[in-house]
């Protein structure tokens, strides 16, 4: 999307003249900006305002619904099939003349028993909303029943994985969660339990060791279960079995455990790396072929800022690699050279609930308020569109003089299922 807005913004007079025709091809109608996932999950954003419709902020570019199946450069065609046609269903080519594969990434899963059916991710709107409203549920559910089990497992969270989403989502349900409790009389902060369970001997690698061990005591004064160097074994049938040997019953369970590139690219005549990645040269070009460029997470690009490494799967990287993408295919257009993509790293900030945070900018480390003011002000900056951006801030500064809204809409998971009763008893 960031790719197609500057180009819409670059190659304005050619598009009005219809000599260019720039199609995006996505299966859902809008872009998450995934920084505010946590945020949108704790209440503290409309869920509605950290995703920008493509059809709304991409005014002069055709934009298309659906999967992109198939890649043949050779061909210089593509198969896609389209929003609403059943899986198996009938495929649409669309041949081009330039591609920018920009598809990102998906979880990553391990072959844990249980844990396809009893987990759930983090990367989309829909898991944020879906995990709001299930831990909300939780609540209602210990808060509604005197078995002690039932209580205990409805009170159990488990989060794999230390990157930025594991402790960014654990931190901010937390933190809503705890503040729920004030509207449960039978639950206390005491009463959860939170577990993060970490592969690695750190969290947070991003923010360097220092911080990373800060957010982790953090996170423990809270309450908080820091397991590093502690892998999940199964998941089976809700119940938690851990690698040190402890077994326990959840009832919810996120994997954050990083992320591979999309497996479309796979399905593809493009070139490869060991980790499903597509080659990239500096300039964002896919190696060894002409018209076809890529960045984001599910591109190998070379870091020019630290030589023979590659550049992280984050937003910072892929929203810059948005731009220099377009403006490359500009200067192709336009016959003039390619510009490399070269960008130090500035450093990581992390939300870790309302008021707290983490970060290391420039060297500078920052925690508590500073950081989480450093956090909101930043991902503002990169949030697409004004009309965005006006938004969030109308969230927060209404968040400033009312309490967070604390209901449980888990019925939206099931919004048949009063019409179907009714079509029962009607039957009867």
């Amino acid at each position: 999307m960031y790719t197609a807005l500057r180009l819409q913004r670059k190659l304005r007079s050619e598009l009005k003249r219809g000599e260019i025709v720039v199609t995006v091809i996505d299966p859902q109608s809008y872009m998450t900006y995934q920084p505010f996932l946590p945020e949108a999950a704790a209440g503290n954003l409309e869920p509605r305002h950290v995703v920008a419709p493509l059809r709304k902020v991409l005014r002069r570019c055709r934009v298309r619904n659906g999967y992109v199946t198939g890649i043949d450069h050779g061909g210089k065609c593509l198969t896609y099939r389209p929003a609403g046609a059943k899986d198996g269903g009938p495929e649409l080519e669309m041949r081009y003349d330039r591609l920018v594969v920009a598809l990102g990434s998906i979880s990553r899963l391990l072959p844990i028993p249980g844990l396809a059916e009893c987990g759930i991710g983090f990367k989309t709107v829909e898991e944020a909303i879906y995990l709001r409203n299930h831990v909300l549920h939780q609540l209602d559910i210990a808060a509604s029943n005197e078995d002690p089990d039932i209580r205990r497992k409805a009170l159990t969270f488990v989060f794999v994985g230390g990157g930025f989403a594991g402790v960014e989502a654990i931190a901010e349900l937390e933190d809503m969660a705890r503040d729920a409790c004030k509207w449960y009389p039978g639950i206390t902060g005491d009463d959860m339990r939170w577990v993060m369970v970490e592969a690695a001997d750190r969290i947070l690698p991003e923010v360097g060791p220092e911080m990373g061990q800060w957010t982790a005591e953090a996170l423990r004064k809270r309450g908080i279960e820091v397991r590093m160097e502690t892998m999940l074994k199964s998941a089976e049938h809700r119940r938690i079995v851990l690698s040190d040997g402890e077994e326990f019953e959840a009832g919810t369970l996120v994997w954050t455990a990083g992320v591979k590139a999309h497996p479309v690219v796979r399905q593809s005549d493009l070139p490869i790396d060991d980790k499903g990645r597509v080659k990239a040269t500096a300039e964002l070009v896919v190696e060894g072929l002409d018209g076809v460029y890529t960045a984001g997470d599910n591109a190998r690009v070379p870091d020019l800022s630290d030589t023979g490494e590659f550049t992280a799967p984050n937003a910072q990287h892929a929203v810059r690699q948005a731009k220099r993408l377009a403006d490359n295919i500009v200067a192709d257009l336009r016959g003039r050279p390619r510009k490399p993509y070269v960008h130090s790293y500035v450093g990581s900030v992390a939300g870790l609930g309302l008021h707290k945070g983490v970060a290391n900018v420039y060297g500078l480390k920052l925690r508590g308020v500073p950081a989480w003011f450093m956090h909101r002000t930043y991902h503002l900056s990169r949030m697409p569109t004004a009309n965005r951006k006006m938004r969030v801030t109308a969230d927060w500064t209404l968040a400033l003089f009312f309490r967070r809204e604390i209901v449980s809409l888990a019925e939206l998971e099931r919004p048949r299922e009063e019409f179907e009763l009714a079509g029962r008893d009607q039957a009867v």
